[in-house]
């Protein structure tokens, strides 16, 4: 009996080996942000990681005033998982990536085609979730972090959720996660947007609409601060163009994997040059996408889009809201402007970059018994290049919000 309750007891001791490898939180530093720039040598990287505070911007913040909110560390290394533990030879605890919003590429690295040879280590690494989004910086992934001080938010984690999420509210930036871009770029047939962001606005004079600028141009008073706005555009791994936001807002239109939310932007007023009308796009349905795939001929692509308008401010003060004839020309207005800004981005997409980053190749594959059938039919340089494409914008309705008439000029003028 005895013998037989101390076996028993030897037995229940192996239950109790389970947190050997255990490791409290306040051992541990969280990577927020890691950069990646490239370097004379090849096969080498300058990897950087912001590390938050966690105790900055809480309540016990009284007690670490003089702390910073972020600390950021660069090294060199083949990839940044071998930073992670050569790092650790100088930060004092234990680099962890259970926490990380964003992957900084700069463009430098995004366009020299040697991106997938470190990247791949994101596809492999299990801390690092697959929602971690992809930034490419105008400058030095190093320099973007340094350069990024939020004067308003002093948790670094809390400033990249929240940049990208107004970012995708008005349609400027992409929804670029990692496990996206693998899908895309393994899938061979479309193109693959990441968030373009730039810690140094430029000097120069640029003038274009609130959605005709890419990051570093958006004109600002006073500090300059970091921009998030356009989008990086990636073929098969390599970065071959960029984006403005006008571009970056058709593009989540006419995808129907992206979720695409209200977004908010603006259109010629079309009884006064002068002015720009702000809506809240709106659509309710998603994309219909129709191809009509021929074998050594021309496919047939149809688009039709039907969306939803809420007029939020008509600086001109024309009354659109009660004049028939002025909402009926609106009406036109707004479909025609639509649909010209479009042809012309779909046929950039054709003669320029020989494919798209709608994702539409997902309605040509079922015209196709095997996916040998299908890639040597060739999306990319064949089939969508050669394509006529018709695309149709469809205003189902507007609305004027609150407000039912506006301002008379003239009576208040008198």
């Amino acid at each position: 009996m005895k013998l037989y309750l101390l076996s028993a007891s030897f037995c229940l001791l192996l239950f109790l080996t389970g947190c050997y490898d255990l490791t409290e939180l306040e051992q541990k530093a969280y990577v927020v942000a890691i950069g990646i720039d490239q370097t004379d040598k090849q096969g080498m990287y300058e990897v950087s990681f912001q590390i938050a505070n966690p105790e900055v911007g809480t309540t016990t913040q009284a007690a670490a005033t003089d702390k910073k909110p972020k600390e950021t560390v660069t090294l060199v290394a083949p990839d940044f998982i071998s930073a992670q533990n050569t790092a650790n030879s100088f930060v004092t605890r234990e680099l962890t990536f259970d926490h990380t919003k964003v992957l900084i590429i700069s463009e430098e690295l995004a366009r020299s085609g040697e991106l997938l040879n470190i990247i791949q280590a994101a596809n492999q690494e299990s801390q690092l979730r697959r929602g971690v989004q992809m930034i490419v910086s105008k400058e030095k992934a190093s320099e973007f972090l340094t350069n990024t001080a939020p004067p308003m938010e002093t948790r670094p984690h809390k400033y990249y959720q929240f940049m990208l999420e107004r970012g995708r509210e008005t349609g400027l930036i992409p929804d670029a996660d990692i496990h996206r871009f693998f899908q895309i770029t393994e899938g061979d047939a479309d193109l693959f947007l990441a968030v373009y962001a730039a810690s140094m606005a430029t000097d120069k004079d640029v003038k274009g609409n609130e959605d005709e600028f890419s990051a570093g141009e958006v004109p600002q008073m006073g500090k300059k601060e970091t921009q998030f706005i356009g989008s990086a555009f990636f073929k098969e791994g390599t970065m071959i163009d960029r984006l403005d936001g006008e571009e970056t807002r058709l593009t989540l239109i006419m995808d129907n994997t992206l979720n695409m939310e209200d977004v908010l932007t603006t259109y010629p007023d079309p009884m006064d040059d002068h002015y720009r009308i702000t809506t809240k796009y709106i659509q309710k349905d998603k994309t219909s996408v129709k191809i009509n795939y021929v074998q050594d001929g021309k496919a047939k692509i149809d688009i039709y889009i039907p969306f939803h308008l809420e007029v939020l401010a008509v600086p001109s003060l024309i009354d659109y809201s009660n004049n028939k004839e002025n909402l009926q020309l609106l009406r036109t207005s707004l479909e025609t402007y639509i649909t010209d800004v479009a042809e012309k981005f779909i046929k950039k997409t054709q003669e320029e970059y020989k494919s798209e980053p709608f994702y539409w190749s997902l309605y040509v594959r079922h015209h196709f018994n095997t996916i040998a059938e299908y890639e040597e039919a060739d999306w990319h340089n064949q089939i969508y290049p050669n394509a006529d494409i018709s695309i149709t914008f469809d205003l189902k309705n507007i609305r004027f919000g609150k407000l039912i008439k506006s301002a008379d000029l003239e009576e208040v003028r008198d």
